[in-house]
């Protein structure tokens, strides 16, 4: 078996895929239709709308296959990332890269491989739109060019999946990315018996920054928090804007003592960021936090009515000590 190398744009292309912020997201039917109608087009055992990582390769939709992802090292796709066009495996088994491919070997006993790849808006190569067989066959230039056209769709539905989930000025999640993912990763926990923890923020004197110097240093200061919270927070946490000033902050495997810790280190990187910024005005936050317990479980939606509550007498609190 041949490991597929790592292409040259390897961190770039990763930065591409997580910018879409796809992975590991729901089935949805706008892919689901795209993976029925190649399989029905081609008349194989199974079609993938598949995303490689840096470890596994994920099926973002899959039609006649079961598994929802496999490691990338054994992945028919990590290959088919490599070329600039269909890769094509008429036989696996006389391929000199895939004759003892566990995926070969055992199930889904692969013979027949076609795979395009989707590009990101970049150009970045994120993944494949594939076929699947368990039987030996040929694929002509028509075929290839079916295939294309199937890719061309589902690359669009990656770009539309991106403008539908982020948040057009801060370039975050938005309210509909936060729901969708925030719920995922709390069923996680739930299974995981991990806590989480909620975090509701609104920037303080945020009208008075549209008041005294006008909605463009407005959306500045909106940009400069969303920064600071993408430096604070990319790694260990997922976080939105959900509209206007209010921001939030999802910490998952982590109690209330460990997340109040994580906020307060926040205030002092948020003054941090700003100072070199030199702007006209200090940017400063209220919120309130509450904690999942995943012996309880509770919605998101209920989550975040609670931290929003808890928010505003917070911000109350704040403007009587002023």
């Amino acid at each position: 078996m041949k490991t597929p190398k790592i292409p040259a744009d390897e961190s770039q292309r990763l930065s591409e895929l997580h910018a879409l912020k796809i992975l590991n997201t729901p089935a949805e039917e706008r892919f689901d239709r795209l993976t029925r109608l190649a399989k029905r087009l081609f008349n194989v055992s199974a079609s993938v709308v598949s995303l490689l990582d840096a470890e596994h390769q994920w099926f973002k939709s899959g039609d006649g296959i079961t598994a929802r992802h496999t490691t990338r090292d054994i992945s028919f796709c990590g290959h088919a990332i490599l070329q600039d066009d269909v890769m094509v495996v008429e036989d696996a088994c006389e391929d000199p890269r895939f004759y003892d491919n566990p995926l070969v070997t055992g199930e889904p006993h692969i013979r027949f491989y076609a795979g395009c790849p989707l590009r990101a808006p970049n150009g970045a190569k994120v993944g494949t739109l594939c076929i699947l067989d368990s039987q030996t066959r040929a694929f002509d230039a028509d075929d290839a060019h079916a295939l294309r056209d199937l890719a061309s769709m589902a690359e669009a539905e990656l770009v539309n999946f991106q403008a539908a989930t982020s948040d057009e000025l801060t370039q975050i999640s938005n309210r509909r990315g936060f729901m969708r993912l925030g719920q995922m990763l709390l069923k996680e926990c739930t299974l995981r018996h991990c806590f989480a923890c909620l975090a509701f923020f609104d920037l303080d004197k945020f009208k008075e920054i549209n008041d005294d110097f006008g909605h463009r240093e407005g959306d500045r200061a909106l940009m400069d928090f969303a920064d600071a919270l993408k430096i604070s927070f990319r790694q260990s946490a997922l976080f939105a804007r959900l509209g206007g000033d209010e921001f939030v902050v999802l910490f998952i495997d982590m109690d209330q003592q460990q997340a109040n810790e994580r906020l307060e280190a926040f205030r002092v990187a948020l003054n941090n960021y700003m100072q070199p910024l030199d702007r006209r005005y200090r940017l400063d936050f209220s919120v309130g936090m509450v904690e999942f317990d995943p012996a309880q479980p509770q919605p998101l939606t209920a989550l975040l009515n609670q931290s929003d509550s808890i928010m505003y007498q917070h911000k109350k609190s704040r403007r009587q000590q002023r």
